[in-house]
């Protein structure tokens, strides 16, 4: 661990992942907390797709109990939640062509449905509140103008302070594996894995080949 310094210094990958994200919400256009979520479905098929990092949380800051992890939200009844919830696992990979990094990150998966998921869903704005209601995320979808129809009826129904829905909340990734990438000339890239065996674990840390 002693050759790891500058971008790659510290001793807890969550405040590492932290410092990266913050240098690229200053330099990435758009979405700099996208990440690529990867899954399988029930025959082990992969599936992939972008969602919004919302969550990462350090152990011991905020009241943050627990070995750290990474949050983000969505329907529960979408193809991507029901695929979690089968396998309580999940990775992704965030990468900034600014920065020319990524992290990649494997690890176990829960539920965040509790006081921090309606913490969250009443930051939303008011559109996203209903559009949440509105949403049967990942179903077959008749016409554009259905879905607009919808809006209107949740709105009507649900007002201007609408609750979180029950099918909505937050999944929450405890990794057991974080890789912190960094591009190098002539493709000689800078690799550091993390990894424990459990949750619960220490981590272990080693430089990889590019």
């Amino acid at each position: 661990m002693g050759e790891r310094s500058g971008i790659f210094a510290g001793d807890d990958p969550f405040v590492l992942a932290q410092s990266w994200l913050t240098e690229a919400e200053a330099a990435e256009p758009n979405d700099p907390n996208a990440v690529a979520l990867s899954t399988v479905d029930s025959t082990g098929l992969p599936n992939a797709r972008m969602v919004l990092l919302k969550e990462i949380e350090v152990a011991g800051v905020n009241g943050r109990a627990g070995q750290g992890a990474f949050v983000f939200y969505t329907n529960y009844g979408s193809a991507k939640a029901r695929e979690i919830e089968a396998t309580g696992k999940a990775a992704f990979v965030m990468h900034w062509k600014s920065l020319r990094r990524q992290i990649r990150v494997r690890g176990v998966t829960e539920r965040e449905d509790g006081a921090q998921a309606d913490a969250y869903y009443r930051s939303r704005s008011l559109k996203s509140r209903l559009g949440a209601w509105a949403s049967d995320q990942s179903q077959p979808l008749n016409s554009r103008a259905s879905l607009v129809a919808e809006v209107a009826r949740v709105t009507a129904e649900h007002g201007t302070n609408p609750s979180r829905p029950p099918f909505w909340g937050g999944i929450r990734n405890t990794p057991v594996e974080i890789e912190f990438w960094a591009d190098g000339a002539f493709r000689l890239h800078d690799r550091f894995q993390w990894r424990r065996d459990g949750v619960d674990c220490p981590w272990q840390v080693q430089r990889l080949h590019p």
